[in-house]
This record gives C-alpha cells, sequence and structure tokens, in this order.
C-alpha cells in the first residue's frame, strides 16, 4: 500500500476502526520490507522468533527502541540511496541516533507533515518569524532535529526572516518592519519552547517590549524538561506569550515528535491535547510487561509511522511517559487518540533539540 491512499484521505477524519484497518495494512507491509531489506532488523525479528504474518493488527507488530539506532546501523537501502542522514540531538558526549533517507522517504516525510500542519493554520502559504538563528541552517553540527524542523516548517513560509543573530539577540526592529510589511495577515511563527522562553519571552517581559502578534499562529516544541523544572507550564507559557505579545492562546500549538519519525508529528490542539493522524498512532505501554494500557493509564510512549522506507523507524519504544486522553471525541473534532506526553521516563538519557543550546 502507497503513502498515497494516505494523502487522499482528510489527516485526522477516520474513527478507530477505520484507520486501525489502514494502518495494519501499512505497517504489516512495511515490517516484512525491513525484513526482507535491513539485516539489522531481520536479526532482531528472528530472535524474537516472530512471525510478521501472524499479526492481526499493528498492535501486535515488535517494536524497537529508538536508543537501539545509537548502537547500531538500520537502513533498508543502500548507501547509493541515501540523500540525508539525520542524527537525534544529543549533549556532548552523547551517542546520537543515525536516520538514514532516501527519496522517497524524504518526500512522503514532507507531503504528511504539510497535511497535518494545514489542518491546524490552512491550506495558504504565510509570512513565517523563525524564533531561531539562521546559524543553526548553516553549521552542521548543530543541523539536528533542531536544523530539521526549521527546514520542515519551512515550507509553509510564503516570506521567512529569523528573528535572532547568530549570537541568539532579539533583532526587534526586523520583526516589527516584517509585522508591518504584512499587516493585516496571519503570521506564523516557529520554534524550539526552551528557546522561545529564555531567549524571547523573558527579554520581552524584561526590557517592557510590545510586540504585536495578535493575527499570529505559534508552533512550538521540544525543552519542556527545563521549563516544568522552572515551574512552566503549559497554560503559563501560553498565557505569558499572550500577556507580552498579544497572541491568541488558542493558537499558540505545541507538537510532539521525534527524528526517528520525521514528518509524522503530533500536533497540539486547541484544548491542549496531542493528536494522532492517520499517519501514525500513538499506544502505551505498561513498563513492566509491555502490556497495552487502557485510556487514562500512564505508561511508555510506542509511536507508529506510516512513513518511513528508507529505514525501519515504523514501529518505535519512545523514552517518554504520556497518557491517553481520550480517542475519536475531543472537543475540537479530529478523529484519532488525543494525549499528553508526562515527560521523559526515569534515568532516560536526557537529549533536546532546544536543551542542548547554551548561549555563551
Amino acid at each position: 500500500m502507497s503513502i498515497d491512499n494516505f494523502l487522499k484521505i482528510e489527516p485526522y477524519s477516520l474513527n478507530r476502526v477505520e484507520k486501525e484497518v489502514l494502518l495494519s495494512k501499512r505497517l504489516k507491509e512495511l515490517s516484512l520490507y525491513h525484513y526482507e531489506h535491513c539485516y539489522n532488523y531481520k536479526k532482531i525479528i528472528d530472535f524474537l522468533d516472530f512471525n510478521i504474518y501472524s499479526a492481526k493488527t499493528y498492535y501486535d507488530l515488535p517494536f524497537i527502541p529508538t536508543r537501539l539506532f545509537k548502537a547500531i546501523e538500520l537502513k533498508s537501502i543502500k548507501d547509493d540511496n541515501i540523500v540525508k542522514t539525520m542524527t537525534s540531538s544529543g549533549t556532548t558526549g552523547q551517542t546520537v541516533s543515525k536516520i538514514y533517507v532516501d527519496n522517497i522517504t524524504a518526500l512522503n516525510q514532507q507531503k504528511s507533515i504539510v497535511k497535518i500542519v494545514n489542518d491546524f493554520i490552512g491550506n495558504k502559504r504565510l509570512p513565517m518569524i523563525i524564533l531561531d538563528t539562521e546559524t543553526v541552517l548553516k553549521d552542521r553540527h548543530m543541523f539536528t532535529a533542531r536544523g530539521a524542523g526549521i527546514l520542515g516548517f519551512s515550507l509553509f513560509a510564503r516570506k521567512k526572516i529569523f528573528a535572532f543573530d547568530a549570537e541568539m539577540n532579539l533583532n526587534v526592529k526586523l520583526i516589527n518592519d516584517f509585522l508591518d510589511e504584512h499587516k493585516g495577515e496571519n503570521i506564523l511563527l516557529f520554534g524550539f519552547t526552551y528557546m522561545i522562553w529564555q531567549y524571547f519571552y523573558k527579554l520581552l517581559k524584561e526590557k517592557n517590549i510590545r510586540i504585536n502578534l495578535e493575527k499570529g499562529i505559534l508552533i512550538h516544541g521540544g525543552g519542556w524538561k527545563k521549563l516544568v523544572s522552572n515551574a512552566v507550564s503549559k497554560e503559563v507559557f501560553k498565557k505569558s506569550l499572550s500577556d507580552v505579545c498579544m497572541i491568541k492562546e488558542k493558537n499558540i500549538h505545541d507538537y510532539y515528535g521525534m527524528v526517528e519519525q520525521t514528518g509524522c508529528i503530533y500536533m497540539e490542539c486547541e484544548y491542549g491535547h496531542m493528536h494522532t493522524s492517520i499517519f501514525s498512532d500513538v499506544i502505551i505501554r505498561n513498563p513492566i510487561d509491555f502490556s497495552i494500557c487502557d485510556i487514562g493509564h500512564k505508561g511508555i510512549v510506542e509511536v507508529v509511522s506510516s512513513l518511513p522506507e528508507s529505514y525501519p523507524g515504523h514501529i518505535l519504544l519512545t523514552e517518554d511517559e504520556g497518557i491517553i486522553i481520550g480517542e475519536d471525541d475531543c472537543l475540537c473534532g479530529r478523529k484519532g487518540k488525543y494525549f499528553n506526553i508526562i515527560g521523559r521516563l526515569k534515568d532516560a538519557e536526557i537529549r533536546g533539540c532546544s536543551d542542548t543550546y547554551e548561549k555563551h
């Protein structure tokens, strides 16, 4: 089954039964494909003594831990077909994951993220303010999930500016000039949560600078660990930003995603819940026996994606803890599971695309 079958459907339109049928067929096919084309994935499946043909739904298919991408090479394509190698974020001294992407997978990732994000911002490209420095894209050492995020969301920009210089100094004049140029238009903003708080919000607050982002739509992610440790909840984050730049709280959308499954992001709706799309799903597993948790019970987050063809990243066990709130009945009207991420599992390796940046 081609990913084109998914692209014909609105991303939040299928109920549980319809989605399970569609995803199960695709993920079973991907499991078989990677079994035949990835030596290390085949070794894992054989070690588990698992017969992929026996799986009735994707809930039955075996997962692999995301940390495994740090330890072994996992790719289902020849080296000649690799167009880019993505790396996970990590603090100094940590081993990073390597994700090998070919043209097909890269295109799938691009198509899916467009469908998902357009459901929140509309189908037109918007003037965009990137709350980061362009240096991220020029410095290959920094080009990890952070750079990928900027490039991915730049797809939605008609025209864009970077709000910070190389030293993370905010260019207020550039922002205000850009807003004057696009007065009356919706403005898309993108950045990483911790950096927005640390270098954007705090500066505006301390220096009593007012920027009018009443027409702004902010998409942000990453870095919650530091904010939560400083008693900054999602509610505080939204209200604080609204106070200093007039952006509507309902137009501030967190998202959950990872470089191991680029393209399948989980966007936060106006009611504060992360949503699965038809391209992906979330399963919560009991940390003791890996059984599937019921709705309302927290556990380890497993993520599935219909996209990865160049590497076996379609069914992964993360190092995050989460809880499914409900399915098909969120007040926002989007079907599918909706959930919250609680945080990193205890003793899990600390990482994050914005956690790794420290201003010198």
